[in-house]
């Protein structure tokens, strides 16, 4: 049996979560999805509610105020008001964000940089943060100070260009598939760029840096070139090299380029699980772009498929990428 695809927005009540909402309402509206709003509330406080003036805490009171909450952020009067599907959980946040994305099957969790709670951290929440570290679905992640788009094409003329950086390791090829494939179905162009590293070895000065450097970076054009080749010529796809310090150079080609859009990849491991890299932490921190986080894929049987099949892995079947398939 078929699951209508799903997705999850957490909120907090915040202005923040409400530009979140607005994105994942635009998503789901367009592809025809389930649209899931949860909100979290700290055990401490409903039991403090129960124990201090008696009355017993109430989930339906919290879903009242999540169709409140909703109705400011829409409108009253928006089509599809009515379609949400609203939740309330007990506990820490990120574990329950987590838990009823993976018992609902959803397919794509949206959300802020920043909540009620993200004063804590520097940059941005610990919320988005635990999220980021332990997901195994993708995370779209908007920025604090971003209303979020009300219609599909205010969405096209926020996000100008789809920029997807590639380590060129064999989960670039997913990656760039996903970010082809949103490139594609908003008719915007792809820009795909690699950060060449500064080598840092007392080793270095005994080479001969000019030539080696060149080496490198021919073989970065060759395997851009090669990613590129596979693109539809109507996204204009350029690749990119760079050099420097990769969320820096990134976050930087980002704001040059007008790209509102980011895809980028979460870097795992096998025996401890998804865990988000340092460069897409440190470029989360730079960069006023919305992020598409994607979990790691098993390299090995991405590599197969990639090599066996002669053509890019196919894309998961979440509601962004769905835009491949499906057009606007």
């Amino acid at each position: 049996m078929n699951v209508r695809p799903s997705i999850l927005c957490p909120i907090d009540f915040s202005e923040a979560s409400s530009g979140a909402l607005r994105y994942a309402a635009v998503i789901a509206s367009h592809f025809g999805t389930r649209l899931i709003v949860l909100a979290v509330e700290d055990p401490l406080l409903t039991e403090a509610l129960d124990l201090g003036t008696g009355v017993v805490w109430d989930p339906e009171l919290c879903k009242r105020e999540m169709r409140q909450f909703a109705a400011k952020t829409f409108g009253k009067d928006t089509p599809g008001l009515a379609a949400l599907e609203y939740e309330v959980a007990v506990g820490k946040p990120a574990p329950e964000i987590l838990r009823v994305a993976r018992e609902r099957s959803c397919d794509l969790i949206v959300m802020s940089t920043h909540g009620l709670t993200g004063a804590r951290k520097l940059f941005f929440g610990s919320t988005t943060e635990r999220v980021l570290r332990e997901t195994t679905r993708p995370v779209l992640i908007t920025p604090a100070h971003d209303p979020g788009p009300f219609r599909i094409e205010d969405a096209k003329r926020l996000l100008r260009r789809v920029l997807v950086p590639l380590d060129l390791t064999p989960a670039s090829l997913h990656q760039a598939h996903v970010a082809r494939g949103i490139a594609e179905a908003l008719s915007m162009p792809l820009l795909a760029v690699h950060v060449v590293e500064p080598v840092r070895s007392r080793l270095a000065a005994k080479l001969h840096s000019a030539s080696v450097e060149a080496n490198r970076r021919a073989v970065a054009e060759d395997r851009l070139s090669e990613i590129i080749a596979t693109t539809p010529r109507r996204l204009h796809a350029e690749s990119l090299i760079a050099y420097g310090d990769p969320a820096e150079e990134i976050a930087k080609v980002a704001r040059d380029r007008q790209a509102g859009l980011i895809v980028v990849g979460l870097h795992g491991s096998p025996l401890l699980g998804p865990r988000m890299g340092s460069v897409t932490y440190r470029l989360l921190c730079l960069s006023p772009a919305l992020v598409l986080a994607l979990p790691p894929m098993h390299l090995e049987t991405a590599y197969d498929e990639v090599h066996q099949r002669g053509r890019a892995v196919e894309m998961p079947r979440i509601p962004v990428t769905a835009m491949a398939r499906t057009g606007v």
